[in-house]
């Protein structure tokens, strides 16, 4: 009950933040109605500085002309984790020839045990185009505050050092000209989420 009352207000804070677009926001696309929640024009998720799992240093910028999908989590995420990664390969599927043009991307907020080889061997499970992030202890500090994203340790009631770890669950979505446009909740589907790319991709 713990866990799930904090992975909640993680995401109420995260759907609070996304009201706040700050002064000179961009308004919605006109016409566009999006499933998952519009933060065009948002003073935060901007950009982030990491190294993927075969060890090249990463930016926004690298995925330029493609829809990027961020989302944050861990491998031994027992089941919100596995199951949006999941998720966003039937996305990928589901867009059909344009599934393509879909970047997804797995920031860990574990870099103590994910390791570059344990998030290769990790994400290959899901989709070989998927990459997965990492970076120090402070730089994914960094970016989950960039992001407005909640995490925190939680050590196990009999072993300390077998922890587990809480987090804000949803999927942060870049349109290909690297803005912020959507974040889409945990649970809201492929469909739907398939649904708003279609509408951020070029006609």
């Amino acid at each position: 009950m713990k866990r799930r009352s904090l992975l909640l207000l993680g995401a109420a804070a995260t759907l609070l933040a996304a009201c706040d677009r700050g002064p000179g926001a961009a308004a919605p696309a006109q016409g566009a109605k999006f499933n998952s929640i519009d933060i065009t024009g948002a003073g935060y998720a901007r950009d982030f500085s990491l190294t993927d799992h075969n060890g090249k240093q990463r930016t926004l910028a690298d995925f330029k002309g493609k829809l990027v999908a961020v989302f944050f989590g861990f491998t031994q995420c027992p089941d919100v984790c596995p199951t949006s990664l999941a998720e966003l390969a039937q996305v990928k599927q589901a867009l059909g020839p344009q599934g393509d043009k879909l970047q997804g991307l797995f920031v860990t907020v574990d870099p103590e045990r994910d390791t570059p080889e344990l998030l290769k061997a990790y994400m290959s499970g899901f989709d070989p185009s998927f990459l997965a992030l990492r970076g120090t202890p402070e730089q994914t500090a960094a970016v989950a505050k960039e992001f407005k994203v909640f995490y925190a340790k939680v050590p196990g009631k009999t072993n300390p050092e077998s922890y587990t770890m809480d987090h804000t669950a949803g999927v942060y979505v870049f349109d290909t000209e690297g803005r912020i446009r959507l974040f889409a909740r945990h649970g809201g589907g492929a469909e739907a989420l398939a649904s708003d790319l279609r509408q951020l991709l070029p006609a």
